[in-house]
């Protein structure tokens, strides 16, 4: 009995540690796709203000009705919320935990607040500040840009409270932005 019983433990974690294994290299795969798949839709300009805040909008409409099974809209080839060489990332308000990165799914799941940009910005503090001052707002830092190496990166954010009550920041950001295309933006 005593056998049976440790046999039985010992299958049902083999099992589980797959299926872990396999969750992690699917969301491999998935950041994988996700970012070729931003590659593949920058423009070469960077996207517009408005088309920014218009995705950012459209994400809080999403999450404010699905809340986190929404996640999944976010990734992949395909996705509305990748486009023009940029994406939608979705983290919380309280404590910067990165909740949804289509590219860096590393980062889900982990507190972002002592994170710094290569000038020493701690930018989701930052992002925070701004969301809790104004509801929503620009912020410039220093990110990879998908398929190239770290750039100057403008990103909106804006507050949002997920059907479940979590209470997030959702962010997008445009590289290569010229004071043409920022102009009238406050950015912090």
């Amino acid at each position: 009995m005593f056998k049976n019983a440790y046999l039985l433990a010992l299958v049902l974690f083999v099992m589980c540690f797959a299926c872990v294994t396999n969750a992690v290299a699917d969301e491999g795969a998935l950041a994988s796709e996700s970012e070729a798949y931003c590659k593949s839709t920058a423009t070469g300009s960077p996207t517009s203000p408005a088309t920014i805040k218009s995705k950012v909008d459209a994400a809080c409409g999403l999450l404010t009705s699905e809340a986190g099974a929404a996640f999944s809209k976010f990734k992949g080839n395909g996705s509305d919320f990748i486009f023009e060489g940029t994406y939608i990332w979705i983290h919380t308000l309280e404590g910067a935990k990165m909740l949804m990165h289509p590219i860096k799914h590393k980062m889900q799941g982990k507190n972002l607040m002592g994170l710094k940009d290569k000038k020493g910005k701690r930018f989701f503090v930052t992002m925070n500040n701004v969301v809790k001052e104004k509801g929503s707002g620009w912020v410039e830092y220093y990110w990879p840009q998908p398929g190239g190496g770290v750039t100057r990166k403008i990103s909106y954010v804006k507050g949002c409270t997920m059907a479940d009550g979590t209470r997030v920041v959702i962010g997008c950001g445009m590289y290569g932005a010229t004071k043409t295309t920022t102009a009238g933006l406050e950015i912090r």
